[in-house]
């Protein structure tokens, strides 16, 4: 079945960084778009970065732009978001998606939390 695991959330200080992965396994990884969300308690779960499966092309939400990078390793079947420049408005709960033939797939999540 489709799973997908991420980890390397914690605690960072403001400034600092953070690469958060997600292992895909249960479906063929290379040809499914793959995206990261966030959620902060109180708030809606929101789009933070987009990865498309061929092109690789990719996009961001405004909050993160040039900050945040997304990426993919189809050999190892993994997504990756580096945060660099990370504020305290970054703490939340990062979530790896994929969706399949409609389906959406969600992780289990990571905390990242950004303090002094």
């Amino acid at each position: 079945q489709v799973r997908l695991v991420e980890s390397g959330g914690g605690l960072v200080q403001p400034g600092g960084s953070l690469r958060l992965s997600c292992a895909a396994s249960g479906f063929t990884f290379s040809i499914y778009a793959m995206s990261w969300y966030r959620q902060s308690p109180g708030k809606e779960r929101e789009l933070v970065a987009h990865i498309t499966s061929t092109s690789g092309s990719t996009n961001y939400a405004d909050s993160v732009k040039g900050r945040f990078t997304i990426s993919r390793d189809n050999a190892k079947n993994t997504v990756y978001l580096q945060m660099n420049s990370l504020k305290p408005e970054d703490t939340a709960i990062y979530y790896c998606r994929t969706q399949i033939l409609g389906r959406a797939y969600w992780g289990q999540g990571t905390q990242v939390t950004v303090s002094s």
